[in-house]
């Protein structure tokens, strides 16, 4: 991320201001009070309980951990040991805030949701509402937000598509809309409705096939789209954050909507110049991250994380990716029987300058977090050289920007807890350690 938003601070530092814009200063987050002692892998999300208390998920060793209020742990609530009734399942869940202080976690695997109460125990155990839905809901934890609210759970729909196998072997790419539902469905009848739409990065993908028999991707992706992010408020608003133009649509519980005026923020044009360096410099980040860690992956995992608003090369080394299709065959492989073909690699490309937005977007995708006093934080863009970590917007009920606070550098947000606690990530290797600090 650092090399992509030092390539992206060194085209905006040249772009003049649009006009004198009152936004807070910026203010460095206040002091850590306690930070976890135990090894911890990939922290997805958090749960605050009271008594500060809280509830881990740690997606990489599948587990959910309760800690006390010094973060030290009283209890593995689940664990990837399957013989258990508390069993944490093959792939990572979510935890989500329930009734109350109770907690669902979801496993997607067995399309079920643990009840745990408080007190870190498990009560009961649910079913997803819809079995389509259990991976967006377990997929939470991972940026795409799943919420209760009121008797609804509200996640954002999966994509309608469905990927076809071509009589000569190569599958047919779907074309994938640049738009995704928010929706929320009844916990008691099952009755889903449509919340709104939001914005997502598009990307445009294509097979070919070789003599030999190989397939070929190329996948083109945009590394700066305007996007929307959501959340649910604690107060059970729904909060559809526009990216165009900054501003908010608000769904209430009782069904009304408003929408809050644009919020302030220092707008910075790209010139043509600028849209051109800009995607000279992915590229160079792509290429120089391939040449150090040939066939791991990397240059595709810098151009994924642009594009899904990491800001650049993405979580770490990727597998060379090689995958088969199994078709209906005479030999039950492609048709006519025979192997199924080899799938390479993905060839990243990038959109063309000029598809590139005239001013540089507010914030990138799955960049929102609700947090546990009613506000709305959003991890923002810079536009002017800033040292240290993200700088966060913090928005108020009203839609109005009234806080701007810098996290340290190399942490996460990875949840909140009521009084102006937040919970940071620090990743250090493989290993993370999880600090409870104050907004002051």
């Amino acid at each position: 991320m650092t090399r992509y938003r030092a390539a992206l601070l060194t085209l905006t530092t040249l772009a003049p201001a649009l006009g004198a814009q009152t936004r807070p200063p910026i203010r460095p987050l206040g002091a850590v009070h306690a930070t976890t002692t135990d090894s911890l892998g990939m922290v997805n999300n958090v749960r605050a309980l009271p008594g500060g208390r809280l509830l881990i998920n740690d997606a990489t060793s599948r587990r959910v951990l309760l800690v006390d209020s010094t973060f030290k742990t009283i209890s593995i609530v689940a664990d990837s040991t399957s013989s258990t009734a508390n069993a944490y399942g093959p792939r990572s869940g979510s935890l989500i805030a329930f009734r109350g202080d109770s907690t669902l976690f979801v496993d997607a695997a067995s399309l079920s949701m643990l009840v745990i109460d408080p007190a870190g125990k498990i009560g009961r155990v649910m079913s997803v509402p819809r079995s389509q839905d259990a991976m967006m809901l377990a997929a939470g934890g991972l940026g795409t937000g799943a919420y209760y609210s009121n008797g609804y759970l509200v996640y954002r729909g999966m994509p309608g598509f469905q990927m076809r196998m071509g009589a000569t072997g190569v599958p047919t790419m779907p074309s994938v809309a640049d738009t995704m539902a928010i929706v929320r469905v009844n916990l008691q009848s099952r009755a889903v409705d449509t919340v709104g739409f939001i914005k997502i990065p598009k990307t445009n993908t294509n097979m070919t096939r070789s003599d030999d028999g190989k397939i070929s991707i190329s996948i083109e992706v945009n590394p700066l789209p305007v996007v929307d992010d959501w959340v649910v408020t604690s107060a059970g608003d729904v909060a559809l954050i526009r990216g165009k133009d900054y501003h908010i649509d608000w769904m209430s519980p009782d069904g009304t909507h408003r929408a809050s005026p644009k919020m302030a923020f220092d707008w910075k044009r790209l010139s043509d110049e600028q849209k051109v360096a800009l995607i000279d410099s992915v590229k160079a980040i792509r290429d120089r991250a391939a040449a150090a860690n040939p066939g791991q992956g990397n240059a595709m995992a810098a151009a994924f994380g642009a594009a899904l608003g990491t800001g650049g090369a993405a979580g770490g080394a990727a597998p060379q990716m090689v995958m088969r299709f199994e078709t209906a065959g005479a030999a039950g492989g492609r048709p006519g029987g025979g192997a199924a073909p080899q799938i390479t690699a993905p060839q990243i490309n990038y959109v063309s300058p000029s598809d590139l937005p005239d001013y540089q977007p507010a914030f990138f995708a799955t960049s929102a977090k609700a947090d546990d006093d009613g506000n709305i934080w959003v991890r923002t863009i810079p536009t002017t050289p800033t040292a240290g970590g993200a700088v966060y917007d913090v928005i108020n009920a009203k839609g109005e920007v009234v806080d701007r606070v810098q996290i340290p550098e190399n942490r996460t947000i990875v949840g909140f807890a009521p009084g102006g606690v937040v919970i940071l990530a620090v990743r250090d290797g493989v290993t993370t350690k999880l600090e409870r600090a104050r907004t002051k």
